[in-house]
């Protein structure tokens, strides 16, 4: 039984891992497709692959985050705006350079087709960040919607190839998305491994159970000594009584013993 709860909680693991692969791998579709601007980042969004067509934002809305490892290398992401129409935009991730000096830092400039995974802000705070430069301590949306006077999405884009356009170059290097969310799949199977774990323990109980049941000492009625009898019978006391009173019963008034 334990066996088999192992078993099924491989084969939720297995499903799991399939479903998260098919995520990343999925065809790329419009980003357009998958949310608007005026919505938040939706969790089916989060690790897809998609394709954005747009001109590239203003060179002084460009900002780096900083503290990035390349390769076992520290240095910073280079994030651009790309616009998509007069009023949107989304920042896309362009890559990664080993300093602020790099020439691969130079803003691109023109209309552009690429392809990329989409991402989310990251955790930590980076307002403070805003009021002393372009250089960020972390990926956060509501950061740069205060550096910029057009809307953004609430998501980034790491991008992974240009399809159409200009290609700066020197260019940043490619930066690897990360690993998409875990899509959970065959919660079924963890019930049944759960279940079969309980049918293990309820079987060793009952083991238990029965184990100590055949080694308890049986239980010691009250025993009578054999040697007596009814004492309502063979009292010597009582005997002594009734014949006293049948004695009694038989003295007449005289003074007599009738026969």
């Amino acid at each position: 039984m334990t066996v088999m709860g192992v078993w099924q909680l491989s084969v939720y693991q297995s499903k799991t891992a399939n479903a998260t692969a098919q995520r990343a791998a999925a065809a790329p579709v419009e980003l357009q497709s998958l949310f608007s601007i005026d919505e938040g980042l939706p969790s089916k969004a989060v690790g897809r692959r998609v394709t954005v067509d747009g001109t590239w934002g203003p060179a002084a809305d460009q900002v780096l985050i900083a503290d990035r490892l390349q390769d076992g290398r520290a240095g910073q992401w280079v994030v651009s705006p790309l616009k998509l129409s007069s009023t949107d935009a989304v920042m896309i991730v362009r890559g990664w350079v080993a300093s602020p000096s790099d020439p691969a830092v130079t803003a691109p400039s023109g209309p552009v087709r690429l392809s990329g995974s989409v991402v989310a802000s990251e955790a930590e705070d980076s307002s403070d960040d805003a009021a002393k430069g372009r250089v960020l301590s972390s990926l956060r949306i509501p950061t740069i919607v205060h550096l910029v006077n057009y809307r953004v999405y609430d998501a980034f884009v790491v991008q992974s190839a240009v399809d159409s356009g200009v290609v700066p170059s020197p260019a940043p290097a490619i930066v690897a998305p990360p690993p998409p969310p875990t899509d959970h799949a065959g919660l079924r199977n963890v019930a049944y491994a759960v279940q079969w774990w309980i049918f293990a323990a309820f079987t060793l109980w009952m083991w238990a159970r029965m184990v100590l049941d055949a080694h308890r000492e049986p239980d010691q009625g009250p025993s009578a000594d054999p040697g007596t009898d009814d004492p309502g019978t063979d009292d010597p006391a009582a005997g002594d009584s009734g014949t006293g009173d049948r004695v009694g019963e038989a003295v007449e008034s005289s003074g007599t013993v009738s026969a």
